[in-house]
């Protein structure tokens, strides 16, 4: 594996799956393979689970890991050809990858969506570039349009908790006070769709996502509908995909808050979040506390999503 992007670069994703909770068992079994290599980690953006999970799976693979953060550690850097640069960016980002790659074996890159023009956003101009300009294999640690890392530690965490062999798996839309990308409900929906699992996604009309990610899913308008009878319940906040309100908040509606209401006509659900989450806009105090709530055990997978890639790239680089 050179590039890690979406849940198709994973290949077999059962394979995957079962490989990844073998890796959970031991998960120093395989330090030879990062011994005097280097994991370089570029954030544009900030992070806690993904900075700090990804660090720990280097290490745990006996890698050097390097953590560079744009915009705080490093000049600004210009990410459009043809800009004339005489602002406050000094360096241009397709004379920096290069000189990146040169410090390591390994590159991961997190990068948001910006909002501006979805067209930049959405042919995933940054992360793309690293893996055009690298020369290293590259993987996302969270982009404009998804987020694999992340979409990967839920199916591992949706295999350890399900109490069917084809759970019915719910993606909600919740509120929120800003406009947040569709990075993470985009991952969830390629991955759900790939997995077997039934899959449904809610949320209000207009915040439909991309055909690319949704598929074959069911999408259903009538959240307490599509709440009937899930195993897992999967909220998450995002912004407008479909033009003209592409990146725009459309609704604020509480209704949509996952409370005890909701959950009452699930199967006993699990309650699923990547985090971090506001409490009692995205979630009540009630769900995110109770037993069913396990996103402390989706957060620690991080780490093992982390790893079983990192391997996979290590092993391809390998000798």
């Amino acid at each position: 594996m050179n590039i890690y992007t979406n849940v198709f670069d994973l290949g077999n994703l059962r394979e995957a799956v079962r490989e990844a909770l073998e890796i959970k068992k031991n998960r120093y079994a395989y330090k030879q393979l990062g011994e005097n290599k280097t994991l370089l980690m570029v954030f544009f953006n900030s992070s806690l689970r993904t900075r700090l999970s990804t660090q720990k799976a280097g290490m745990n693979l006996g890698m050097n890991t390097m953590v560079l953060d744009i915009n705080q550690g490093a000049w600004k850097l210009e990410t459009e050809r043809g800009v004339i640069m005489d602002g406050d960016k000094p360096e241009h980002i397709l004379e920096a990858i290069p000189v990146m790659g040169t410090y390591c074996d390994i590159i991961g890159v997190r990068a948001f969506a910006q909002f501006e023009d979805k067209e930049f956003d959405y042919q995933e101009t940054i992360l793309n570039q690293f893996i055009h300009y690298s020369g290293k294999p590259v993987f996302s640690m969270e982009a404009a349009t998804g987020h694999p890392l992340q979409a990967f530690a839920d199916l591992i965490t949706i295999e350890e908790y399900k109490r069917t062999a084809r759970p019915k798996v719910v993606l909600t839309w919740a509120p929120h006070p800003k406009a947040l990308p569709q990075a993470v409900p985009n991952s969830f929906a390629d991955f759900m769709n790939e997995a077997d699992v039934d899959f449904v996604i809610t949320h209000p009309e207009g915040y439909e996502l991309s055909e690319k990610f949704v598929r074959d899913a069911r999408v259903e308008y009538d959240q307490m509908k599509a709440f009937e009878g899930a195993d897992f319940v999967y909220a998450k906040n995002w912004a407008a995909y479909q033009d003209p309100n592409y990146g725009k908040i459309l609704s604020t509606d509480r209704s949509w808050t996952v409370s005890e209401r909701q959950m009452a006509v699930t199967n006993n659900a699990y309650f699923m979040h990547c985090l971090p989450v506001r409490r009692n806009m995205i979630v009540t105090d009630d769900v995110i506390e109770s037993p069913q709530s396990i996103v402390i055990p989706e957060a620690a997978n991080r780490e093992i999503s982390a790893q079983y890639v990192i391997k996979k790239m290590l092993e391809s680089t390998a000798p």
